[in-house]
């Protein structure tokens, strides 16, 4: 086998070998890029960008790939909760580059994320199944992904009619988020192998968006008591947040996981977020102490993300290595 042939041929086991849920690894990329921004890591934060950008570029040549060469296996797996990954990867890395002022980049990442949003909810709706577990709330996380992205833009753009579709997607997220909670099994909190932490990174992003809704509201010309509304609301899901961070992280250190899983990925995005929405409500709401706590958490998220993703690369690396051939 040539050199270009063997390198063509790792390639390809690389991208099969590659699940739905690592939309994960660039969902976590974009918000420790996001949070490092709001601490002043401008450099370190533009690294992260980087590589949550290369990561989902990776993951569309895998989506496109299997779309054309294997449709029974696309269909499959969008028929899952993990596929909303790569919804919520694109709303969090479209917020980030619109902090740039990179506002053309922001609507495409948005019309993306929307007609993604569109074609997958409907289908894992359908296949929804109970008792239901970490990654299914990520059927909140894409939908306030999507009022993240919309209120970022019609903060900071001349469009500012994305705030009302944006408030109605966060309004939908919070039903999405307790749809799934009410079926959640609270046995994950022990067995999960990391997804289980979006049980509160879902209510992060939610508070996210209430924060990013609060920023918008002057801006569009809302109300002084709708501004208060959602900025009271920030708030009260900042505490809720907190507490859900404290319990994952409590259960953590009761039952311990060390062993590699991608699905580890899920625990570096609510760790992210947690600090990002911190730091936002610490700024939106007037709560100084908010901050502390958002620079306090946002570098035990990229620890993290840093050894996820040294072991991810490793993982990727010795599953798609062709086997020796013996006597070769």
């Amino acid at each position: 086998m040539t050199g270009d042939h063997r390198a063509r041929s790792t390639a390809n086991r690389t991208l099969e070998v590659i699940p739905p849920g690592a939309g994960a690894a660039a969902m976590s990329s974009g918000i420790v890029s996001v949070a490092l921004h709001l601490v002043g890591f401008e450099v370190f934060s533009l690294v992260w960008l980087g590589i949550g950008a290369a990561i989902w570029l990776v993951l569309a040549v895998v989506f496109v790939s299997r779309l054309v060469d294997n449709r029974a296996r696309w269909i499959d797996e969008a028929d899952t909760p993990p596929a909303l990954t790569g919804v919520a990867a694109t709303t969090v890395l479209g917020t980030r580059v619109v902090l740039l002022d990179w506002d053309s980049v922001g609507y495409v990442a948005l019309a993306i994320a929307l007609v993604a949003w569109i074609v997958l909810i409907p289908a894992v709706i359908r296949h929804w199944t109970s008792p239901t577990v970490g990654v299914h709330f990520l059927l909140c996380v894409a939908t306030q992904g999507l009022a993240v992205l919309g209120a970022t833009l019609a903060a900071t753009t001349t469009a500012h009619w994305i705030a009302l579709p944006s408030a109605a997607a966060f309004v939908l997220g919070l039903g999405f988020y307790v749809l799934v909670l009410v079926r959640f099994s609270f046995n994950q909190l022990r067995v999960g192998a990391g997804d289980h932490w979006v049980f509160g990174g879902a209510l992060a992003i939610s508070t996210l968006a209430a924060g990013k809704l609060t920023a918008a509201a002057p801006v569009v010309g809302w109300s002084e008591t709708l501004h208060l509304s959602f900025q009271r609301l920030s708030i009260v899901l900042m505490i809720l947040v907190l507490g859900c961070y404290g319990v994952l992280f409590i259960c953590e250190l009761i039952w311990p996981r060390l062993e590699y899983d991608v699905r580890r990925w899920s625990t570096a995005f609510p760790m992210g977020m947690t600090s990002a929405a911190s730091l936002t409500v610490a700024g939106t709401a007037s709560t100084p102490w908010l901050k502390i706590v958002g620079v306090i958490l946002v570098w035990p998220a990229v620890v993290l993300c840093v050894v996820l993703l040294i072991a991810s690369v490793w993982r990727l690396w010795t599953v798609s290595s062709p086997t020796p051939t013996v006597g070769a």
